[in-house]
């Protein structure tokens, strides 16, 4: 693939998780940290979260552990952009 066509397929990818990374923020950060690095609490760095969709959704929605049930807080459409913007993070 040409390098043009390479940076664009690459500012595409990043779009979607544009709304993400607001949403991460405001309403994962505190947890999980400012850039999915925790500094020793019991969240899990998401940036190694296993590249799985469905149990993203089934683990935020439900809850897991210590992490609450976020269902009623977060919307589908949240969810799913704060989907793209970890897995737009994940460790390679």
């Amino acid at each position: 693939m040409p390098a043009a066509a390479q940076q664009q397929a690459a500012v595409s990818d990043q779009a979607p998780a544009a709304p993400g990374r607001t949403t991460y923020a405001q309403k994962c950060s505190h947890c999980h940290g400012p850039n999915m690095v925790t500094a020793g609490t019991v969240a899990p760095d998401l940036r190694a979260f296993p590249n799985d969709e469905p149990r993203f959704t089934t683990t935020v929605k439900q809850g897991r552990n210590n992490m609450p049930p976020w269902k009623d807080i977060l919307s589908d459409q949240e969810i799913t952009e704060i989907w793209a913007f970890v897995s737009s993070r994940r460790k390679q």
